[in-house]
C-alpha cells in the first residue's frame, strides 16, 4: 500500500457516496466491443496514485505498454478516487475515462452489480487467460461478484505483525507469538507503564489505532460474513463474537480505553517518519507490506521484525494466513475503446515483467502467481513473510457487497461501542448490527 493509498477508515468512508450508485448508473456492461485494437487510437487511464515515486512507477508500466502497442495512446490522469471514478462512469461521454483503477476492493460488488465496469469474461476468455491460474485465490475472489467479473487485481496489500527485535529480547521474549493468548502475554510484558501514560506500549489495540480494524483483526479467525443466501452471519459464526471479545480484553489488559486514548493521540502520522511505531512508541504493530520500506525508511534504533499475524490458539495449524486487499483495475462499460483498453488492463495486471517493476517501485505485493516467484522480485527477506501469506490458502479478504463495505463500516462501529465499553453485550450488539446490515443491503437491490 503507497504512501497515498488510503487507510481502512478512509476506504470504508467512500462506500456512504458509493452507495448512491447503482441506481444512478447508466453504464450498460458490453461484452461485445467493436473497436478495433489494432488502429490508431488514444484511451484514458485513471488512478487514485499521487505521490512522486508511485506516479512514475505506473507511468513506466504505462510507457512500457504504449512501447509494445505503438498505436494506443494512453491518456494517464492521476490521484482519482472512487467518487470521482463514479460521477464519470454514471456520465460516460468523451472525457470519461477507458480504464480505471481503484484502491477500494470493498466497492467491487457495486461496481459489478451496477454494469459501472464492463463484464471482462469475454476478454480473458477470447486471450485464453484462466483467472484462477493466473491469480492468488484471495486476489481472484475479491475481484469478481456473484459470478461476474468487473475487475482484474493490480497489486496486492497483505497484513502481518511488524515487532521491535530490541524490545523483544530485553524483555526475554525469544521470538514473534504464534496464537492471540501468546500475543497477549507478550503486549503485557513489553508494555511499561508511566504514570497515567506510558515509557513503550506492547501493542495499541483500539480501533482508531492505525490499521486495527475490525476486518484486519477478525482474518485471524477465518470469519463468514455472509450465508449462502447473502444474509449476514455475523451473529451466527462464532468467529465475530470471539475476535471482538479478545480485543476487548486486550483493551481491559493494557490499562484501559480512556487511557489507551489519551496515548494514542499522541501519535505522529501513520505514514511519515513519526509513526508510532518507528519512534518505539509501540513495540508491535499490525500493518501491511507497504510499512516495512516506510520503516526502513525512518532509520528505526532498533531491528524490524516481520512475522504474520497470530491466530487462535485452536487454529494454530493454519498460522501463516492473513488478511489481503489491493488495488483493483477495470474497464468503464460506457467506453467506446474497450478492446483497446483490454490490451492496457491485460498488460498491467498480467503481464509478469509489468507486474514485478511496479511492485518493486511502491513496494507492494506482486497480483500474479508467475510474478511472486519471478527472480527479478526485489524484496527484503522480510517482505517475503507478506508474499507468504498472499499465497496461503488460508488467508481471507471481505467479500463484495451489493453496497460496497457498507456491512463493515456498521462492523466497526460495534467494534468502537464494544471496545469503549458503550455496548457489553457482544453477542446482541452483534444481532441488532447483522438486521442492521441485512435491511441496508435490501434497501440497495
Amino acid at each position: 500500500m503507497p504512501t497515498t493509498r488510503r487507510t481502512s477508515a478512509v476506504a470504508l468512508a467512500a462506500t456512504a457516496s458509493i452507495a448512491l450508485f447503482a441506481t444512478a448508473c447508466t453504464g450498460q456492461s458490453n461484452t461485445s466491443a467493436k473497436d478495433d485494437a489494432s488502429k490508431d487510437t488514444t484511451i484514458t487511464f485513471w488512478h487514485g496514485w499521487s505521490a512522486p515515486n508511485e506516479v512514475a512507477a505506473i507511468q513506466a508500466d504505462v510507457d512500457a505498454f504504449q512501447k509494445a502497442h505503438p498505436n494506443i495512446h494512453v491518456k494517464v490522469v492521476g490521484d482519482i478516487n472512487d467518487d470521482k471514478i463514479n460521477q464519470a462512469l454514471r456520465a460516460g461521454g468523451s472525457t470519461a475515462p477507458d480504464v480505471v483503477s481503484s484502491f477500494t476492493t470493498n466497492n467491487v460488488g457495486k461496481f459489478c452489480s451496477s454494469n459501472a465496469l464492463a463484464d471482462l469474461a469475454p476478454f480473458l476468455k477470447k486471450d485464453g487467460i484462466d483467472p484462477a491460474k493466473t491469480f492468488p485465490k484471495t486476489m481472484n475472489e475479491y475481484t469478481q461478484f456473484e459470478g461476474r467479473r468487473c475487475a482484474l487485481p493490480l497489486l496486492g496489500d497483505a497484513y502481518a505483525l511488524y515487532y521491535n527485535k530490541d524490545a523483544f529480547k530485553a524483555a526475554g521474549i525469544d521470538g514473534p507469538p504464534t496464537t492471540w493468548s501468546e500475543f497477549e502475554a507478550d503486549a503485557k510484558l513489553l508494555t511499561k507503564p508511566k504514570g497515567d501514560s506510558y515509557e513503550q506500549l506492547g501493542f495499541m489495540p483500539n480501533y482508531h489505532a492505525y490499521e486495527t480494524t475490525t476486518e484486519h483483526y477478525l482474518a485471524q479467525w477465518s470469519p463468514t460474513y455472509f450465508d449462502t443466501s447473502g444474509t449476514s452471519n455475523i451473529a451466527k459464526d462464532p468467529a465475530f463474537e470471539k475476535g471482538l471479545a479478545f480485543q476487548k480484553q486486550l483493551v481491559d489488559d493494557l490499562g484501559g480505553f480512556g487511557k489507551l486514548e489519551k496515548y494514542r493521540s499522541s501519535f505522529g502520522e501513520e505514514y511519515g517518519n513519526t509513526n508510532p511505531f518507528n519512534t518505539g512508541q509501540v513495540a508491535m504493530a499490525m500493518d501491511g507490506e507497504w510499512r516495512l520500506g516506510m520503516a526502513l525508511a525512518a532509520k528505526p534504533k532498533f531491528d524490524i521484525g516481520v512475522a504474520p499475524l497470530p491466530v487462535p490458539d485452536d487454529q494454530r495449524a493454519t498460522h501463516g494466513k492473513g488478511y489481503l486487499t489491493g488495488t483493483i483495475a477495470g474497464i468503464a462499460s460506457t467506453s467506446k475503446k474497450q478492446n483497446a483498453a483490454w490490451e492496457l488492463v491485460k498488460f498491467l495486471t498480467t503481464d509478469t515483467d509489468a507486474v514485478v517493476n511496479f511492485a518493486n517501485a511502491i513496494h507492494n505485493v506482486p497480483s500474479t502467481l508467475e510474478a511472486l516467484k519471478s527472480p527479478k522480485l526485489q524484496a527484503d527477506p522480510r517482505f517475503k513473510t507478506f508474499l507468504d501469506i498472499a499465497q496461503n490458502p488460508n488467508s481471507t479478504t471481505t467479500p463484495a457487497s451489493v453496497n460496497g463495505g457498507q456491512y463493515l463500516v456498521s462492523l466497526q462501529n460495534l467494534g468502537y461501542d464494544v471496545e469503549s465499553g458503550k455496548q457489553g453485550d457482544i453477542k446482541a450488539g452483534l444481532a441488532t448490527t447483522a438486521r442492521e446490515i441485512d435491511a441496508a443491503i435490501a434497501q440497495a437491490k
